[in-house]
C-alpha cells in the first residue's frame, strides 16, 4: 500500500464509533475502526510508506523524507462521535524502533489539511501504554485554540513525521483518558 493513498479495513469494523463512545477505560483495538493510509505524496513530498495489520495491531512503516518540503507518513481513523465530554486525554499502547513518533488529533476547528493538533511519544522495542493529555498536544498553527476540546475531535492519526529517518511502529489499542 504504497502510495497516495490506501483504506484499511478493520476486522470489527462493524464496531465502528461505539466501542469509542462507551467512553474510558478498556483500549479499543485498532482493528475495530477503519485506517486510512497518507503520505506526503499528497502534497509532492517524497515520503513513502505501509500500513498494514499484523496479528491485530496495526503496523505504519516506511522511509519519511524532509526532501521536497515532505517530512511524514501517517494511519488516520475517523470519531465521528468525538471524545467523551469528561475525557482529558488520550492513552495508546505501542512499540517501535525507538524513534520519536506523533498522534495527531483534528477537530471541528481543523479545517484546512494542516490544520491539527499533536502529542509526541518514543515508541520502544517492548509494548508500553503511553498517556497524552490534551494539554500536551500543540496546534500546528494560528487558527486553531490552544488546547483540544473532547467534544469536538473528529479523528486521530499515528504520524511519523519532521525528520529523515525510518519508521517503524505498530498500535494495538487506544483509549480516553
Amino acid at each position: 500500500m504504497i502510495g497516495r493513498r490506501a483504506v484499511l479495513l478493520g476486522a470489527a469494523a462493524s464496531l465502528g464509533g461505539r466501542a469509542l463512545a462507551q467512553g474510558q477505560g478498556a483500549m479499543t483495538p485498532v482493528g475495530a475502526v477503519q485506517w486510512r493510509y497518507f503520505a506526503d505524496t499528497v502534497m509532492g513530498g517524497v515520503s513513502e510508506g505501509t500500513a498494514a495489520f499484523e496479528d491485530g495491531v496495526l503496523r505504519l512503516t516506511g522511509t519519511v523524507s524532509t526532501a521536497n518540503n515532505g517530512g511524514f507518513i501517517q494511519v488516520r481513523t475517523d470519531l465521528p462521535q468525538g471524545a467523551p465530554d469528561a475525557a482529558t486525554g488520550l492513552r495508546i499502547r505501542v512499540r517501535g524502533n525507538g524513534a520519536r513518533y506523533f498522534i495527531h488529533l483534528r477537530t471541528r476547528a481543523s479545517r484546512l489539511p494542516w490544520q491539527y493538533y499533536q502529542a509526541g511519544f518514543s515508541a520502544g522495542a517492548s509494548w508500553s501504554e503511553i498517556a497524552l493529555p490534551f494539554a500536551e498536544f500543540r496546534p500546528s498553527g494560528g487558527g486553531l485554540p490552544e488546547t483540544p476540546r473532547a467534544e469536538n475531535i473528529r479523528s486521530l492519526a499515528l504520524v511519523a513525521y519532521g525528520a529523515d529517518y525510518e519508521a517503524d511502529v505498530s498500535l494495538s489499542g487506544f483509549a480516553w483518558a
